[in-house]
């Protein structure tokens, strides 16, 4: 019986602080969902009530409800996993490093088909639908853009860009774990 007591004591309940920490974590979590649109927070896959009340917290106007609808959606973000949540705050606020490195890749393999003819046959092999003419005219458009860079009056970088847009489509950003995929580019950066 002296052994049952030992293993309970090992095991040491957190304090009524760190609780209280952990739900003002959560809570402040939950304030900073409230902005996202709804599509943004669909993605999240959240539960019916927490999704409610975040739309619900769009609407109401008096600071006082204001503040206890906050204080709800805290006491609603005990029951979520707050990882994929933090991974989509990062995302949109342009800190993952998931998402920064997909982009850099992005960056690379656009400039790589900017400089390098080779580049271009390796993209139509890997993507045999790709409509060729328009690539290389785009590509031919980003070069004249590229290099008009240090005259007076230089081009409007749009082919640059649409080139980058086109290599997006062909090479989807990896998921963030817990958050669904969305079609939507709403909420993707652009370099």
């Amino acid at each position: 019986m002296n052994q049952q007591f030992e293993h309970d004591d090992d095991i040491e309940p957190a304090s009524k602080s760190q609780l209280k920490r952990e739900s003002e974590e959560l809570q402040a979590l939950g304030e900073k969902l409230i902005p996202l649109d709804r599509k943004q927070l669909e993605s999240l896959n959240l539960p019916d009530k927490l999704f409610e009340a975040l739309l619900e917290a769009k609407r109401l106007k008096a600071h006082g409800a204001i503040a206890r609808h906050k204080q709800f959606i805290g006491k609603l973000m005990r029951q979520v996993d707050p990882a994929p949540i933090h991974a989509l705050l990062d995302k949109l606020a342009g800190v993952s490093d998931t998402h920064n490195a997909w982009l850099h890749g992005l960056e690379r393999q656009r400039d790589r088909l900017l400089n390098d003819p080779k580049a271009l046959e390796a993209l139509i092999g890997e993507h045999p639908d790709l409509d060729v003419q328009q690539l290389r005219q785009l590509i031919r458009n980003a070069q004249k853009e590229k290099a008009s860079l240090g005259t007076p009056k230089p081009l409007p970088m749009k082919a640059y860009r649409e080139l980058f847009k086109l290599l997006k489509q062909f090479n989807p950003e990896p998921p963030i774990p817990g958050v669904l995929r969305s079609d939507d580019d709403d909420f993707d950066a652009d370099e």
